[in-house]
């Protein structure tokens, strides 16, 4: 059942491959609005490009705390993989 699907499956491809007719006058050819897609899409990429810059350009050379004796603070003792047990 399986190779009769196989086999009818690359008799359709073929056929469907030969009756293509590739080789018209237009056949190759870009329509004008391929070009205005890429243009588009050439000048939205030109602007995110400028847009991230000019947010780059704004943040702060570190994110390091000015003050960071609030954070230690809160850090001070505090081990994350530690888990209470109770004593036996």
């Amino acid at each position: 059942m399986l190779l009769a699907q196989a086999s009818l499956f690359l008799t359709e491809t073929q056929l469907l491959a030969q009756t293509q007719n590739d080789t018209g006058p237009e056949f190759g050819k870009a329509s004008p609005f391929g070009l205005v897609v890429i243009v588009v899409l050439l000048i939205g990429t030109a602007l995110l490009i400028r847009s991230m810059n000019g947010r780059l350009k704004k943040l702060p050379p570190s994110f390091d705390p000015k003050d960071p004796l609030p954070d230690q603070a809160a850090d001070e003792g505090t081990d994350k993989g530690a888990v209470d047990r109770p004593s036996s």
